[in-house]
């Protein structure tokens, strides 16, 4: 399922995340995009998967995000700062699939993602979110197969598993884990979180400050 961190990874993460965290961006248009600097991961998945949630949980903090009961709230790339030096972004992606919106505005959103995903060189992963009650849909597969033709990896992230029984995870997390298989870009490891509980979130802080490690060697 997933390779435990080591406790110095963990500590990181935490110090990371327990830092001042802030909205700094927010583009609704390729041409609008922030200046490139540092290194960003980005946070792709349908609409109400919990990206906003899991932004605030990894942040502690209940509204750096907006956050909505409305699928399709998120219209626009959003670009969250680190802490002073860190030069490191996190980016809440316009959610994909249904919205409660024109068909026109969901197409001109979903082609957003596309173009962010194929053209930003400071894009260092994509944490693709899934919703562990319903798995890997169609919607999902289009978004993955856009990622294996660009050059940037990205990672699975089961989301509200507090709400799904552990005999249908474990189900779950090998149908994803098979279905990753057939993706090049994908990376092998799914990560199992729930933003209401807490779960995971020291396991997906470890791995970006892994993932910063690396591209800064």
């Amino acid at each position: 399922m997933t390779t435990e961190p080591d406790a110095e990874l963990i500590e990181q993460g935490r110090k990371l995340f327990a830092g001042d965290w802030r909205f700094i961006w927010a583009s609704p248009s390729i041409e609008t995009l922030p200046p490139m600097a540092g290194l960003e991961v980005a946070f792709a998945g349908r609409s109400n998967v919990g990206k906003s949630s899991l932004i605030n949980a990894l942040t502690g903090r209940s509204a750096l995000a907006r956050t909505s009961h409305t699928p399709g709230r998120t219209q626009e790339l959003i670009f969250f700062e680190g802490p002073e030096n860190s030069n490191f972004r996190l980016v809440d992606m316009p959610g994909y699939g249904y919205a409660s919106a024109p068909k026109t505005k969901v197409a001109s959103w979903t082609a957003l993602i596309h173009k962010f995903l194929l053209g930003r060189a400071t894009l260092a992963r994509v944490y693709v979110l899934i919703d562990a009650r319903h798995g890997i849909k169609d919607v999902d597969l289009d978004v993955l197969k856009t990622l294996d033709k660009s050059a940037v990896s990205y990672q699975v992230v089961l989301t509200k598993v507090d709400q799904v029984k552990a005999g249908e995870l474990k189900t779950t997390i090998a149908d994803t884990i098979a279905t990753l298989a057939k993706h090049p870009a994908a990376f092998p490891e799914v990560l199992v979180t729930s933003s209401r509980t807490g779960d995971g979130m020291p396991e997906l802080r470890a791995a970006m400050v892994r993932l910063i490690e690396e591209r800064r060697r």
